[in-house]
């Protein structure tokens, strides 16, 4: 191998090895933000049946009023 050959291999080489680099680095950051993103939506999903919960208790307590003011309107 000559000595041109070699400085060309070493520098394929050290630009793999940058890349190679990035890519852990960008893999890192993506492993992060997918952690993130699947709290975030667990968190979601907790708020979203709250939601529902507090919905279907103020629907129950509305038609239980809707039910009180018809018997109040047949009795008077």
């Amino acid at each position: 191998m000559t000595d041109n050959n070699k400085t060309g291999f070493g520098a394929e080489l050290a630009q793999l090895e940058r890349r190679i680099e990035e890519l852990l680095v960008t893999v890192e950051a993506l492993k992060e933000e997918n952690r993130a993103l699947r709290q975030r939506q667990e968190s979601l999903a907790t708020e979203r049946s709250t939601f529902a919960q507090r919905n279907d208790q103020v629907r129950a307590r509305v038609e239980a009023m809707i039910g009180r003011l018809k018997t109040m309107e047949h009795t008077a």
